[in-house]
């Protein structure tokens, strides 16, 4: 069997659902009061699959834009990034290019997965599918999923789907 470290970054704006999404994924746990992430938090998860062994080392940018200064340092070695964007609210596209150059900053062809979150707000969507998946492919970006940290929905399968991607561009 083979053993992969991956450093992967949450990226995205204030709010966005990083940090639940993250807590949802390492803990199994949703808390409605998260609080903000000051400069950058740090979660550890291992998985198995397709006989590899996989450390995944997960970054939580903090979002808001007073500390992207501190963030040139912190994605050096990212492997991968997920970019997260509140499906309630359409994200600015000022923004999604910033995060794009910010987690591309040392890789310029660093796999990106497109993350819309919230979806358990089901009333209060307001990112059609079209939408996000333009967003993606005008990032270059390699795939596109909708999530809920609230009910869990498609939350393995995000991880899944970034650390499936680094096992196989680490295999050749």
């Amino acid at each position: 069997m083979k053993n992969y470290i991956f450093k992967i970054l949450i990226a995205g704006n204030a709010s966005v659902g990083k940090t639940s999404l993250l807590r949802r994924y390492v803990d199994g746990k949703f808390d409605e009061s998260s609080i903000m992430t000051v400069g950058v938090d740090f979660f550890v998860k291992e998985i198995t699959f397709d006989n590899a062994h996989c450390l995944l080392q997960l970054w939580d940018l903090g979002g808001q834009e007073r500390f992207r200064y501190l963030l040139e340092n912190f994605v050096m070695g990212a492997r991968g990034a997920l970019l997260l964007f509140d499906l309630t609210r359409m994200p600015p596209i000022k923004d999604i290019l910033e995060w794009v150059n910010i987690t591309r900053l040392h890789d310029i062809n660093l796999p990106i997965i497109l993350v819309g979150t919230k979806l358990d707000l089901d009333d209060l969507i307001a990112v059609d599918d079209d939408s996000a998946l333009n967003l993606k492919n005008t990032f270059n970006m390699i795939e596109y999923i909708k999530t809920s940290a609230k009910t869990g929905h498609n939350v393995e399968k995000v991880f899944e789907m970034i650390t499936k991607k680094l096992v196989n561009i680490s295999r050749y």
